[in-house]
């Protein structure tokens, strides 16, 4: 791939999200105080995910494995 494609794909992104979220009639502390909120937001639901997620996938696990009759060896 050419740099210049993936630098002006890249531009095209960030323009619709500026478009999308309305960033673009923001001004530039307001585009600033919006994306940090933004950023704290996904990075709390991607952390939260990260914690949580295999905790309830073992006990669906678990729970669909009694239910199967399906009995692991592995203890706890």
């Amino acid at each position: 791939m050419d740099f210049r494609r993936v630098k002006d794909y890249f531009s095209w992104l960030y323009y619709q999200y500026q478009i999308i979220s309305c960033c673009a009639v923001l001004e530039p502390w307001e585009q600033s105080m919006f994306n940090t909120i933004l950023l704290t937001i996904v990075a709390m639901v991607v952390y939260t995910a990260y914690v949580f997620i295999p905790i309830h996938i073992r006990l669906a696990w678990e729970f669909f494995s009694k239910i199967c009759g399906y009995h692991s060896t592995i203890s706890n």
